[in-house]
């Protein structure tokens, strides 16, 4: 029992998945009863996902001078446009070379019920806000709440330098640890939680889906790899850091991102490692973390872009230069604001795929993979959003070199 005990949470949580697959191969449907266990986990973690959120970004910006949170939020704004449109064009790229689409054949598929967004250009920006921040915080619309939570920082910024009145901010900030503590203990039991979720996945979908899609999958594990040396690279150079050290002081977080496949879930990890390990100081890693959950999706903007070109290729459509930018473009903006739960993949999917000409019915095919390739996704996500932090964080000399270094 104290050897168990001695083994980190990363190693268990790795264990879990491993047992998690062959579980789920061996016994098939008959471990299907065990999603219950694994959906009262992901529920326990969700709960305070939003008020987490809330919290981070509203003592993150009420911490900042108003000019302070200006010069920040344009460097924030470029480094996420950046890597997220590196990630769609490295994805666009991989799926020419490979070539996933072609020899893909799946007799009978039927199209889920995925709906393609119907709203406008305006309708769309005009929906960043929100009507009512508590009906905004039940439907947990991350871009709305962040949206409320950037305002209520900034105007208690303001109080707080005019009155010298931190009373509320601290109060925040309290409230904030609370919620942080109570994630960390039912983070204990993540182990179980993760192949009560992984096992059911494997029995009833079956390897058989995988086989058949892993082309796309192989393309897209690649394509994450590849970019994850990439932006690694360039952050250990602009941080001035060991990129050695800097992988292995984000492999915790790496490793729950992939197993639950949720930015939601890895933030408390996120921020908590940001800290501890990186040197992040908590000013920095509470608003950009946060912020990059909802608006920079790395992972899903590889993901969508891939999917466009492999889909093109399965419907022998060729694609132009101006296609494949479209792509790129698309990819990018219908990151903005998506589900940082599993499943949110296949709703941005079914919104650009149109504005291509390609026919929505075909998302079927990758949802049997869904969980699957929601992997790579996250973690590029979340390694994508830490990175940024640290960039930040070096920029503003509030990197803690001795803490990262340890």
């Amino acid at each position: 029992m104290k050897k168990i005990r001695n083994v980190s949470m990363t190693n268990q949580v790795m264990i879990a998945t491993v047992f998690g697959v062959v579980v789920g191969i061996i016994f098939q449907e008959k471990v299907e009863s065990l999603k219950v266990i694994g959906d009262l986990f992901l529920r326990l973690i969700q709960m305070s996902v939003v008020v987490l959120i809330m919290g981070a970004v509203i003592e993150a910006v009420g911490s900042l001078a108003a000019k302070e949170l200006g010069k920040i939020g344009l460097k924030v704004f470029i480094w996420f446009m950046g890597s997220t449109i590196l990630a769609a064009v490295i994805g666009v790229l991989f799926g020419l070379l490979i070539q996933p689409g072609k020899g893909i054949k799946v007799n009978g598929f039927e199209a889920e019920n995925i709906k393609a967004s119907t709203q406008s250009l305006q309708e769309i920006i005009v929906d960043f806000v929100p009507k009512n921040i508590i009906e905004a915080m039940a439907q947990a619309n991350m871009i709305q709440v962040i949206i409320f939570s950037l305002l209520f920082g900034l105007a208690l910024s303001l109080i707080k330098d005019k009155d010298k009145n931190a009373i509320l901010l601290d109060v925040v900030s309290a409230f904030n640890n609370v919620i942080l503590k109570m994630v960390t203990l039912i983070m204990k039991v993540a182990p179980i939680g993760i192949f009560c979720l992984i096992a059911p996945v494997i029995g009833t979908t079956g390897i058989g889906v995988l086989i058949t899609l892993m082309k796309f999958l192989l393309t897209l594990g690649i394509s994450a790899f590849l970019f994850l040396i990439v932006w690694l690279l360039i952050t250990a150079l602009y941080c001035k850091v060991s990129v050695k050290k800097l992988a292995q002081n984000m492999w915790r977080m790496s490793v729950v991102a992939f197993t639950t496949t949720s930015s939601a879930i890895t933030l408390p990890i996120q921020i908590e490692d940001g800290r501890d390990k990186l040197g992040i100081s908590d000013r920095i890693s509470k608003l950009v973390m946060p912020l990059g959950m909802t608006l920079n999706s790395n992972g899903l903007a590889m993901f969508l872009s891939l999917a466009i070109v492999t889909f093109a290729q399965f419907y022998n459509i060729q694609m132009g230069i101006g296609e494949l930018i479209k792509a790129v473009l698309l990819s990018t903006l219908a990151c903005l604001g998506t589900v940082v739960v599993p499943g949110g993949g296949l709703v941005a999917l079914a919104t650009v795929m149109p504005m291509l000409g390609l026919p929505t019915e075909s998302i079927a095919l990758l949802a049997g993979i869904d969980w699957f390739s929601g992997m790579f996704r996250t973690v590029l996500n979340v390694d994508a959003d830490t990175t940024v932090a640290l960039i930040i964080a070096a920029d503003e000399n509030e990197l803690d070199y001795d803490v990262f270094n340890m």
